[in-house]
């Protein structure tokens, strides 16, 4: 990174703590403002498609399009930063995510929002790596613990602020306002960026990899329009997703080769050499696969099973934020202690909360949701600060950039993967338990024909025997909820090993 960056690390002038300070801020800020648009559009999905006369599949690529986006343009954040400088690629990316999203809420058409939300991810997705840089450059080493645990609280709470204020807005005026609500946000962020990010030296002229930039960005959009595509079209049933599945193969097969043989490739090998990185990197991608899960399979399942209203899902799904905000405070003063225990730590509550989550009943309480989902919360706010810290622990400053992107990279698509498979296995073991209970539920059956065994359920008619069907749907959908849940148990459980490889020197 810049000179600019360094020299206000190990200023210790009168102003300088100050000086850090305006960054951290606008840092987080930055990144709390992209964090909050990655969700934001999901809870107005049903107004866009009646507006747009869409059908559910078309009205799906809103989302598919911005995700597909932010997957590609997250690698270049790293060469973004070492080409134009930090100054430049943020206000550029700010102003640009600001306009795109402005555009958003005045699409006239589907075809015009979904390439709007493909502008909005691929302007906006470089501010999460840039920012992450920018603040591990501008402050000592010694105090990384404490400032990656306020900017965190960016990065972790946007997606669960932003649902919660659309969805208001959306549900007072329309759609529109999900969008148009980025606006002053941007602003903001904008005075930030101009205001505090500075560069003192010219950027260099670094040459981008074309050739790998291109196939990695095939594997990534590939790969991502894989796992969002899966469910709808049958998986590997359709002959669309098995294109995916082998453009995405070929592209990573292409990409390793090409990384190891060119002289100056996109994403540099050596970063794998350093052990804390690579381990680092594999914490995160568990990290990425446990942080949103239950925050997509609650909603349904407490809709769709229990008949939950959205005020009350909101509010217990509002738990999970509270949590991890206490946590990230906690973590400003915890972060002093070894991060290999704060690590451990927190996937055992990752795992005690899914464990929670999979004894629930039929009929759950918001009390009974509300404390599960507050201590996943509190464990992503326990892991985030420890594994960024052993991440780049022993990285040289010139690399902290580029390993930030990756960083980010690997983190989203950790958590695309495992919040496909668990919806896929939740859907999959619902038909499955279905198919196992149905045939117990016919006139043939003589437990039913005791009224103290059969009480208000009658087999005997047909408008009885399709109340039974339904109840038998709604507890065959509850095991395939129990099932994904207790996939998230061995999810956080099967990583702990691994926290013994992290070395670390206080």
């Amino acid at each position: 990174m810049s000179a600019q960056a360094i020299s206000l690390a190990e200023d210790t002038a009168a102003g300088a703590p100050l000086r850090r300070a305006l960054v951290l801020g606008t840092c987080t800020a930055v990144t709390f403002l992209y964090a909050m648009t990655v969700t934001i559009a999901n809870v107005s999905l049903p107004q866009m498609q009646g507006a747009l006369s869409a059908t559910q599949d078309q009205i799906a690529w809103v989302l598919t399009a911005n995700l597909v986006a932010t997957a590609v343009a997250t690698p270049l954040a790293g060469w973004l930063l070492s080409r134009f400088g930090r100054r430049k690629v943020c206000n550029a990316c700010v102003i640009g995510f600001g306009a795109a999203s402005l555009a958003c809420g005045f699409a006239e058409s589907l075809e015009q929002l979904v390439l709007f939300r493909v502008l909005q991810g691929a302007l906006g997705a470089p501010l999460v790596p840039a920012s992450q840089a920018i603040v591990l450059d501008t402050y000592p080493r010694r105090q990384h613990g404490a400032v990656i645990a306020i900017y965190g609280m960016g990065s972790v709470l946007g997606p669960i602020v932003g649902p919660v204020v659309g969805g208001y807005l959306s549900e007072a005026y329309d759609w529109r306002w999900v969008f148009h609500m980025i606006t002053p946000f941007s602003i903001l962020a904008l005075l930030g960026t101009w205001l505090f990010i500075e560069d003192r030296e010219s950027p260099a002229r670094v040459r981008l990899d074309w050739l790998g930039f291109l196939l990695l960005s095939a594997m990534l959009a590939t790969l991502q329009l894989m796992r969002d595509r899966g469910e709808r079209a049958d998986w590997f049933d359709s002959a669309e997703i098995v294109t995916y599945a082998a453009l995405a193969a070929v592209a990573l097969y292409a990409f390793i080769v090409h990384s190891v043989t060119a002289e100056r490739p996109f994403l540099q090998p050596a970063l794998l050499r350093d052990r804390n990185f690579t381990i680092g990197l594999v914490l995160i991608f568990v990290f990425g696969m446990l942080n949103f899960t239950p925050m997509t399979l609650l909603p349904p399942m407490l809709q769709g099973i229990s008949g939950y209203p959205d005020s009350v899902i909101g509010f217990v799904l509002g738990a999970r934020g509270l949590g991890t905000l206490l946590a990230f405070f906690l973590m400003i003063f915890a972060s002093r202690f070894d991060p290999r225990v704060m690590i451990a730590l927190g996937l055992c509550l990752q795992a005690l909360a899914g464990w929670q989550l999979a004894h629930l009943d039929m009929n759950p309480s918001a009390e009974g949701v509300f404390w599960p989902m507050a201590l996943q919360g509190f464990g992503v706010g326990v892991l985030w600060v420890p594994i960024t810290m052993v991440t780049f622990s022993t990285l040289k400053p010139a690399a902290v950039a580029e390993a930030s992107a990756v960083y980010h990279m690997v983190r989203n698509v950790g958590s695309s993967i495992h919040i496909s498979l668990s919806i896929t296995l939740a859907v999959r073991m619902a038909r499955t338990n279905y198919a196992e209970l149905a045939p117990a539920v016919s006139p043939y059956n003589e437990a039913l024909s005791m009224p103290w065994v059969a009480g208000g359920w009658n087999a005997s008619t047909p408008e009885g025997l399709a109340a039974l069907g339904r109840e038998v749907a709604r507890q065959a959908s509850m095991i395939g909820y129990i099932d994904a849940f207790v996939f998230f148990i061995a999810t956080a459980l099967i990583v702990l090993p691994l926290v013994l490889l992290v070395r670390w020197k206080r």
